[in-house]
């Protein structure tokens, strides 16, 4: 009789332990998880904020005569893609890698229909001696650095997670009880960033 006791109170003390450790993975998960949509949330707020200077550059570079016109529109354009892939909810773009890829895509067009306007914007030298335009170029450059600033802090924050989520017990205790984590997608460098530029003289 004093065995069985003495079992029940070893396996009490076994399936206690199990909890206790179970606990602390949870936790550790939820906090590294609010960790990833904090980052998140400031990738979104540099990307809005980018967005929201596209107007009034593309207001400035309109006033400038004869401007062209295609290379404007395609900014617009791009800048529209963004807006719809970015009212997708956060989460969504989060657990989902396809459309972290799209959100991912839709600003690397922006970016690059930016990059596209600024090089038009050389043949304009008096459009780029005004105040306004200045101005803008100064705040999007910024913007521009908080971004990538941004990027990598999210990664950094998303790496730590993954990292947490494959370890042993961690992904034991979400294999054997369902936990909802996910493993979360990262920023990659445009394609064809990695070839350097080709320079003529």
């Amino acid at each position: 009789m004093t065995k069985w006791i003495g079992c029940g109170l070893a396996l009490a003390a076994v399936i206690g332990v199990l909890v206790m450790v179970g606990i602390g993975q949870y936790n550790g998960l939820v906090s590294a998880n609010e960790g990833v949509k904090s980052a998140w949330a400031n990738v979104e707020n540099v990307y809005q904020r980018r967005a929201d200077l596209i107007p009034n550059l593309v207001a400035t570079v309109k006033g400038s005569a004869s401007f062209e016109q295609e290379t404007l529109q395609g900014v617009v354009d791009a800048r529209s893609r963004v807006g719809q892939i970015s009212g997708q909810a956060a989460e969504q773009i989060l657990n989902d890698p396809q459309k972290f890829a799209q959100f991912q895509q839709a600003q690397d067009g922006l970016s690059s229909a930016l990059s596209r306007l600024l090089v038009v914007v050389e043949r304009y030298p008096d459009l780029k001696t005004t105040q306004a335009f200045q101005d803008l170029m100064a705040q999007l450059e910024g913007t521009e650095n908080r971004i990538a600033v941004e990027r990598r802090k999210f990664n950094e924050v998303a790496q730590g997670f993954n990292t947490q989520l494959q370890r042993f017990p961690t992904n034991l205790f979400v294999r054997v009880l369902g936990w909802s984590f996910q493993q979360r997608p990262y920023f990659q460098a445009a394609p064809g960033s990695d070839a350097a530029p080709k320079v003529e003289f």
